[in-house]
């Protein structure tokens, strides 16, 4: 990036110009497209991981009314099938919260004495007195929610082909808190539809493949499932059984899932 001038003076004296510009400056060009390329590359990384689902939603964790519903004790270490408060899940699209009346049934005052309630465990559930009393609603607040633009999650019709709770929740009888598991992502959910068998388990009627019937869903129970049907290659012959046998077919068309 340089010409030569000459010219002479007044004074007849020749002078000369090689360069205006040092030679290294050559290299700009070079080097600045190799740096906007670099940097739309880190641009485009950056959004690929950072603006998703993944990043954002994962370990959302929102606090609760009263301090929360413990899935700890209630799912773990009394057993409570999930069913007993989404009662709906299995009818309906969405997985209803409980009504006030359900948390009370078993909240009441003096209803719990017989599982030694502690002064501090009643102080914990006072909100749910006080809520059923003046006839209002627990506003819990929602953890699992998918875009505006995306239908509701048929809750019903995953429930029905046998797909656990804990494919989309993770186990969450051993969550004190609940905290959102995966994604809820459109490439999560399109995985499961292109291969759904490994989260099929045992529905009411199934046989278990050794010549005998499962006489009850493990769609919620979730320990027996973590333990038996999570990522078990022993299960994958017999859960492209029941993918044969329930008919599966997750569709991938925009329209199935998008208004």
């Amino acid at each position: 990036m340089g010409f030569l001038v000459s010219f002479s003076g007044l004074s007849g004296k020749e002078w000369r110009v090689t360069s205006i510009f040092p030679k290294w400056m050559n290299h700009l060009p070079t080097a600045a497209a190799i740096g906007g390329a670099g940097t739309a590359a880190l641009v485009v990384a950056l959004v690929w991981y950072y603006v998703t689902p993944k990043y954002w939603a994962v370990g959302y964790m929102p606090t609760q009314p009263g301090g929360g519903f413990n899935h700890q004790i209630h799912a773990g270490k009394l057993g409570m099938d999930c069913r007993y408060c989404h009662s709906n899940v299995e009818k309906s699209p969405e997985a209803n919260i409980p009504t006030v009346s359900t948390c009370y049934g078993c909240h009441a005052d003096g209803k719990l004495k017989k599982l030694n309630e502690s002064p501090d465990h009643k102080a914990k559930t006072e909100f749910i007195r006080t809520a059923y009393k003046a006839g209002l609603p627990i506003e819990w607040r929602r953890v699992h929610k998918v875009p505006d633009y995306v239908r509701n999650f048929p809750h019903h019709a995953h429930v029905n082909a046998g797909v656990s709770c804990i494919s989309c929740h993770g186990n969450i009888a051993r969550m004190p808190v609940v905290w959102q598991v995966e994604s809820l992502s459109m490439s999560w959910c399109l995985d499961c539809h292109r291969e759904p068998e490994p989260s099929l388990v045992p529905k009411k009627g199934d046989s278990d493949g050794a010549g005998g019937q499962v006489l009850e869903s493990l769609v919620t129970r979730l320990f027996e499932v973590e333990k038996d049907w999570r990522n078990n290659p022993a299960k994958a012959e017999q859960q492209k059984k029941w993918f044969d046998e329930r008919h599966i077919s997750g569709p991938e068309n925009c329209g199935a899932c998008h208004y």
